[in-house]
């Protein structure tokens, strides 16, 4: 017996969501401890954020209610890189990992600008 399916499990920008936010959990683990509350915590939510977000929208009715929850992905992930910036500067992850979370975000912010276009699309 297979368990059922939501529709936003089928999205291939909520997929690479979820493995984003495992890979920023991945790269907060080598975090200083007293950054647990701060950059690692926020880092850690942002992340959680996007894919949560994506889930959320699609449950929407209205494609302006979706465009506002991918909006808000959106600006997550403009968080998420921010933070990965002070955090580099801080030296907590070097300039590789950075490159690759960078690289993972722009992929996803392609995936949901294309989505947003499309739930606007509909909603006229």
């Amino acid at each position: 017996m297979t368990a059922a399916m939501f529709g936003f499990e089928k999205l291939r920008v909520w997929q690479h969501s979820v493995e984003f936010a495992g890979n920023v959990y991945g790269i907060t683990k080598r975090f200083p401890r007293e950054e647990l509350f701060g950059l690692t915590m926020q880092l850690r939510r942002a992340s959680v954020s996007v894919a949560a977000n994506i889930a959320e929208g699609t449950s929407r009715a209205s494609g302006k209610d979706r465009a506002r929850f991918l909006e808000i992905a959106y600006g997550s992930l403009n968080e998420i890189i921010t933070i990965l910036h002070i955090a580099a500067g801080q030296g907590f992850i070097e300039r590789q990992h950075l490159d690759q979370l960078k690289d993972e975000a722009s992929e996803i912010c392609k995936m949901l600008s294309g989505l947003k276009r499309s739930a606007l699309d509909k909603s006229d």
